[in-house]
Protein backbone atom coordinates (compact mmCIF):
# COMPACT_ATOMS: atom_id res chain seq x y z
CA UNK A 1 0.00 0.00 0.00
CA UNK A 2 1.55 3.29 -1.10
CA UNK A 3 1.73 5.88 1.68
CA UNK A 4 3.55 8.76 -0.02
CA UNK A 5 5.58 9.91 -3.01
CA UNK A 6 8.82 11.83 -2.59
CA UNK A 7 10.72 13.89 -5.15
CA UNK A 8 14.35 14.70 -4.41
CA UNK A 9 16.09 17.64 -6.03
CA UNK A 10 19.20 19.53 -5.07
CA UNK A 11 18.55 23.21 -4.35
CA UNK A 12 21.03 26.04 -4.05
CA UNK A 13 20.28 26.83 -0.44
CA UNK A 14 17.77 27.76 2.22
CA UNK A 15 16.31 30.58 0.12
CA UNK A 16 15.39 28.26 -2.76
CA UNK A 17 14.07 25.65 -0.35
CA UNK A 18 11.84 28.25 1.28
CA UNK A 19 10.61 29.43 -2.14
CA UNK A 20 9.49 25.91 -3.01
CA UNK A 21 7.61 25.59 0.26
CA UNK A 22 5.94 28.94 -0.32
CA UNK A 23 4.75 27.87 -3.78
CA UNK A 24 2.83 24.86 -2.49
CA UNK A 25 1.61 26.72 0.59
CA UNK A 26 0.18 29.42 -1.68
CA UNK A 27 -1.59 26.74 -3.71
CA UNK A 28 -3.43 25.61 -0.57
CA UNK A 29 -1.67 22.35 0.26
CA UNK A 30 -1.96 21.36 3.91
CA UNK A 31 1.39 21.11 5.68
CA UNK A 32 2.48 17.68 6.81
CA UNK A 33 5.25 16.71 9.20
CA UNK A 34 8.62 18.22 8.26
CA UNK A 35 11.87 16.47 9.07
CA UNK A 36 15.58 17.16 9.24
CA UNK A 37 18.72 15.09 9.79
CA UNK A 38 22.40 15.82 9.56
CA UNK A 39 22.52 15.88 5.74
CA UNK A 40 19.02 16.75 4.52
CA UNK A 41 15.67 18.18 5.46
CA UNK A 42 12.22 17.67 4.05
CA UNK A 43 9.03 19.71 3.77
CA UNK A 44 5.88 17.62 3.67
CA UNK A 45 2.56 18.56 2.06
CA UNK A 46 -0.62 16.52 2.25
CA UNK A 47 -2.65 15.73 -0.85
CA UNK A 48 -5.83 13.98 0.35
CA UNK A 49 -7.25 13.71 -3.17
CA UNK A 50 -5.14 13.62 -6.27
CA UNK A 51 -4.00 11.74 -9.33
CA UNK A 52 -0.58 10.37 -10.29
CA UNK A 53 -0.15 10.09 -14.04
CA UNK A 54 2.68 8.93 -16.29
CA UNK A 55 2.55 10.07 -19.92
CA UNK A 56 4.20 8.61 -23.01
CA UNK A 57 4.16 11.33 -25.65
CA UNK A 58 6.04 12.45 -28.75
CA UNK A 59 5.03 16.06 -28.18
CA UNK A 60 7.42 18.61 -26.71
CA UNK A 61 6.75 19.33 -23.05
CA UNK A 62 8.07 22.40 -21.28
CA UNK A 63 8.66 20.85 -17.87
CA UNK A 64 8.52 17.56 -15.97
CA UNK A 65 5.95 18.66 -13.37
CA UNK A 66 2.40 19.56 -14.45
CA UNK A 67 -0.28 20.67 -11.98
CA UNK A 68 -3.92 20.60 -13.08
CA UNK A 69 -6.03 23.39 -11.59
CA UNK A 70 -9.69 24.40 -11.79
CA UNK A 71 -9.11 28.14 -12.35
CA UNK A 72 -5.91 28.98 -14.25
CA UNK A 73 -6.38 32.76 -14.12
CA UNK A 74 -6.75 32.77 -10.33
CA UNK A 75 -3.58 30.71 -9.90
CA UNK A 76 -1.62 33.06 -12.17
CA UNK A 77 -2.90 36.11 -10.28
CA UNK A 78 -2.05 34.50 -6.95
CA UNK A 79 1.51 33.66 -7.98
CA UNK A 80 2.04 37.17 -9.37
CA UNK A 81 0.80 38.65 -6.12
CA UNK A 82 3.30 36.52 -4.20
CA UNK A 83 6.03 37.62 -6.64
CA UNK A 84 6.70 34.06 -7.81
CA UNK A 85 8.24 34.16 -11.28
CA UNK A 86 5.70 33.39 -14.00
CA UNK A 87 6.40 33.12 -17.74
CA UNK A 88 4.00 35.77 -19.12
CA UNK A 89 2.38 33.75 -21.91
CA UNK A 90 -0.49 31.28 -21.59
CA UNK A 91 -0.15 28.59 -24.26
CA UNK A 92 -2.37 25.85 -25.66
CA UNK A 93 -1.54 22.18 -25.18
CA UNK A 94 -2.19 19.33 -27.56
CA UNK A 95 -4.85 17.91 -25.21
CA UNK A 96 -7.23 20.90 -25.48
CA UNK A 97 -6.03 22.76 -22.41
CA UNK A 98 -4.33 26.05 -21.58
CA UNK A 99 -1.22 26.31 -19.43
CA UNK A 100 1.47 28.62 -18.12
CA UNK A 101 4.83 28.01 -16.47
CA UNK A 102 6.09 29.22 -13.10
CA UNK A 103 9.70 29.10 -11.98
CA UNK A 104 9.77 29.38 -8.17
CA UNK A 105 13.46 28.45 -8.12
CA UNK A 106 15.97 28.95 -10.91
CA UNK A 107 16.07 25.80 -13.01
CA UNK A 108 12.88 24.31 -11.54
CA UNK A 109 9.83 24.91 -13.73
CA UNK A 110 6.26 23.96 -12.87
CA UNK A 111 3.46 24.04 -15.45
CA UNK A 112 -0.09 24.80 -14.35
CA UNK A 113 -2.88 23.78 -16.71
CA UNK A 114 -6.64 23.84 -17.00
CA UNK A 115 -8.78 21.70 -19.27
CA UNK A 116 -10.77 23.76 -21.74
CA UNK A 117 -14.49 23.75 -21.20
CA UNK A 118 -16.42 21.22 -23.32
CA UNK A 119 -17.78 22.79 -26.48
CA UNK A 120 -20.80 20.58 -26.98
CA UNK A 121 -22.99 22.69 -24.68
CA UNK A 122 -21.95 26.10 -26.03
CA UNK A 123 -20.88 27.91 -29.17
CA UNK A 124 -17.41 29.40 -28.87
CA UNK A 125 -15.05 31.20 -31.21
CA UNK A 126 -11.92 29.60 -32.64
CA UNK A 127 -8.44 31.09 -32.41
CA UNK A 128 -7.78 30.95 -36.13
CA UNK A 129 -7.26 34.35 -37.79
CA UNK A 130 -6.73 33.06 -41.32
CA UNK A 131 -8.59 35.34 -43.75
CA UNK A 132 -9.52 37.88 -41.07
CA UNK A 133 -8.92 41.60 -41.64
CA UNK A 134 -7.93 43.36 -38.44
CA UNK A 135 -7.51 47.07 -37.75
CA UNK A 136 -5.36 48.19 -34.82
CA UNK A 137 -5.71 51.66 -33.32
CA UNK A 138 -2.69 52.57 -31.18
CA UNK A 139 -2.16 55.66 -29.03
CA UNK A 140 1.24 57.36 -29.30
CA UNK A 141 0.96 58.80 -25.78
CA UNK A 142 2.99 56.60 -23.41
CA UNK A 143 4.53 55.00 -26.50
CA UNK A 144 7.07 53.22 -24.31
CA UNK A 145 4.13 51.04 -23.22
CA UNK A 146 1.84 51.13 -26.26
CA UNK A 147 4.55 49.96 -28.65
CA UNK A 148 5.01 46.89 -26.48
CA UNK A 149 1.26 46.31 -26.56
CA UNK A 150 1.32 46.64 -30.35
CA UNK A 151 4.12 44.10 -30.71
CA UNK A 152 2.18 41.69 -28.49
CA UNK A 153 -0.96 42.14 -30.61
CA UNK A 154 0.93 41.63 -33.88
CA UNK A 155 2.57 38.52 -32.47
CA UNK A 156 -0.83 37.08 -31.53
CA UNK A 157 -2.29 37.82 -34.98
CA UNK A 158 0.61 36.29 -36.88
CA UNK A 159 0.74 33.23 -34.65
CA UNK A 160 -2.98 32.74 -35.30
CA UNK A 161 -2.61 32.80 -39.09
CA UNK A 162 -3.44 36.41 -39.97
CA UNK A 163 -1.55 37.63 -43.04
CA UNK A 164 0.57 40.77 -42.86
CA UNK A 165 -1.44 42.41 -45.66
CA UNK A 166 -4.67 41.88 -43.69
CA UNK A 167 -3.40 43.94 -40.74
CA UNK A 168 -3.75 47.73 -40.66
CA UNK A 169 -2.10 49.79 -37.90
CA UNK A 170 -3.31 53.34 -37.29
CA UNK A 171 -1.69 55.61 -34.70
CA UNK A 172 -3.57 58.38 -32.90
CA UNK A 173 -2.19 61.06 -30.55
CA UNK A 174 -3.62 59.66 -27.32
CA UNK A 175 -6.13 57.26 -25.83
CA UNK A 176 -8.93 59.83 -25.99
CA UNK A 177 -8.76 59.73 -29.80
CA UNK A 178 -8.99 55.93 -29.99
CA UNK A 179 -12.82 55.58 -30.07
CA UNK A 180 -13.23 58.06 -32.93
CA UNK A 181 -10.65 56.37 -35.13
CA UNK A 182 -11.93 52.90 -34.18
CA UNK A 183 -15.39 53.88 -35.38
CA UNK A 184 -13.95 55.35 -38.60
CA UNK A 185 -12.24 52.06 -39.41
CA UNK A 186 -15.27 49.97 -38.44
CA UNK A 187 -17.62 52.01 -40.63
CA UNK A 188 -15.53 51.37 -43.74
CA UNK A 189 -16.71 47.76 -43.74
CA UNK A 190 -13.17 46.61 -44.54
CA UNK A 191 -12.35 45.13 -41.14
CA UNK A 192 -13.64 42.10 -39.27
CA UNK A 193 -12.48 43.47 -35.90
CA UNK A 194 -10.80 46.47 -34.31
CA UNK A 195 -8.11 46.15 -31.64
CA UNK A 196 -7.69 49.24 -29.46
CA UNK A 197 -4.38 49.80 -27.65
CA UNK A 198 -3.49 52.62 -25.28
CA UNK A 199 -2.15 53.43 -21.84
CA UNK A 200 -3.55 55.74 -19.17
CA UNK A 201 -1.59 56.30 -15.96
CA UNK A 202 -3.14 58.07 -12.98
CA UNK A 203 -1.75 61.51 -12.19
CA UNK A 204 -2.35 64.06 -9.44
CA UNK A 205 -5.67 65.36 -10.84
CA UNK A 206 -9.00 63.82 -11.89
CA UNK A 207 -8.02 64.02 -15.58
CA UNK A 208 -7.30 60.27 -15.58
CA UNK A 209 -10.84 59.29 -14.50
CA UNK A 210 -12.51 61.49 -17.13
CA UNK A 211 -10.38 60.16 -19.98
CA UNK A 212 -10.65 56.50 -18.91
CA UNK A 213 -14.44 56.72 -18.66
CA UNK A 214 -14.87 58.35 -22.07
CA UNK A 215 -12.46 56.00 -23.82
CA UNK A 216 -14.20 52.93 -22.43
CA UNK A 217 -17.66 54.27 -23.25
CA UNK A 218 -16.63 55.30 -26.76
CA UNK A 219 -15.07 51.96 -27.67
CA UNK A 220 -18.08 50.05 -26.40
CA UNK A 221 -20.50 52.35 -28.20
CA UNK A 222 -18.58 52.01 -31.47
CA UNK A 223 -18.71 48.21 -31.25
CA UNK A 224 -22.44 48.17 -30.53
CA UNK A 225 -23.45 50.67 -33.19
CA UNK A 226 -21.25 49.40 -36.03
CA UNK A 227 -21.64 45.68 -35.31
CA UNK A 228 -17.88 45.19 -35.70
CA UNK A 229 -16.17 43.48 -32.71
CA UNK A 230 -13.83 45.80 -30.79
CA UNK A 231 -11.34 44.43 -28.28
CA UNK A 232 -10.16 46.53 -25.34
CA UNK A 233 -6.41 46.78 -24.91
CA UNK A 234 -6.26 50.16 -23.17
CA UNK A 235 -4.36 49.94 -19.89
CA UNK A 236 -5.68 51.98 -16.96
CA UNK A 237 -2.93 51.86 -14.34
CA UNK A 238 -2.08 53.51 -11.06
CA UNK A 239 1.61 53.87 -11.91
CA UNK A 240 4.25 53.11 -14.53
CA UNK A 241 5.28 49.87 -12.85
CA UNK A 242 1.77 48.43 -13.29
CA UNK A 243 1.79 49.44 -16.94
CA UNK A 244 5.16 47.78 -17.59
CA UNK A 245 3.96 44.58 -15.90
CA UNK A 246 0.94 44.46 -18.24
CA UNK A 247 2.96 45.19 -21.36
CA UNK A 248 4.96 41.98 -21.36
CA UNK A 249 6.36 41.36 -17.89
CA UNK A 250 4.70 39.85 -14.80
CA UNK A 251 1.06 40.17 -15.87
CA UNK A 252 1.51 39.16 -19.52
CA UNK A 253 0.97 41.36 -22.55
CA UNK A 254 -2.52 42.88 -22.72
CA UNK A 255 -2.00 43.71 -26.38
CA UNK A 256 -1.54 40.00 -27.10
CA UNK A 257 -4.70 39.23 -25.10
CA UNK A 258 -6.71 41.94 -26.88
CA UNK A 259 -5.79 40.54 -30.29
CA UNK A 260 -6.71 37.01 -29.21
CA UNK A 261 -10.09 38.31 -27.97
CA UNK A 262 -10.69 40.02 -31.32
CA UNK A 263 -9.96 36.80 -33.24
CA UNK A 264 -12.29 34.79 -31.03
CA UNK A 265 -15.12 37.34 -31.35
CA UNK A 266 -14.87 37.43 -35.16
CA UNK A 267 -15.05 33.63 -35.25
CA UNK A 268 -17.96 33.61 -32.80
CA UNK A 269 -19.84 36.25 -34.80
CA UNK A 270 -19.49 34.19 -37.95
CA UNK A 271 -20.67 31.03 -36.24
CA UNK A 272 -23.68 32.57 -34.53
CA UNK A 273 -24.54 34.47 -37.71
CA UNK A 274 -24.62 31.23 -39.69
CA UNK A 275 -26.75 29.55 -37.03
CA UNK A 276 -29.21 32.45 -37.07
CA UNK A 277 -29.43 32.27 -40.86
CA UNK A 278 -30.13 28.53 -40.75
CA UNK A 279 -32.91 29.03 -38.19
CA UNK A 280 -34.44 31.78 -40.32
CA UNK A 281 -34.36 29.57 -43.42
CA UNK A 282 -36.11 26.71 -41.63
CA UNK A 283 -38.92 28.96 -40.40
CA UNK A 284 -39.66 30.55 -43.79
Amino acid sequence: MIKSLTTIRNVAGAKDFAALQELFSVLGFERGKDWEDGKSQGASFLAPLGNLEFVLSRATHHTDLWVEVSDLSSIEELLNRKKIKVVPYVFETEWDAHAFIAEPVKGLKVAFWQKDRPLQDATEGDLNAEGMRIGLVVARWNSFITERLLQGALDALRRSGCRKEDITVVRVPGSFEIPSQARTLAETGKYDAIVTLGCLIRGETTHYEHIATEVTRGIGQSAQETGVPHSYGVLTCENLEQAIDRAGLKAGNKGFEAAISAIEMVSLKRKTGREASKEKDTTT
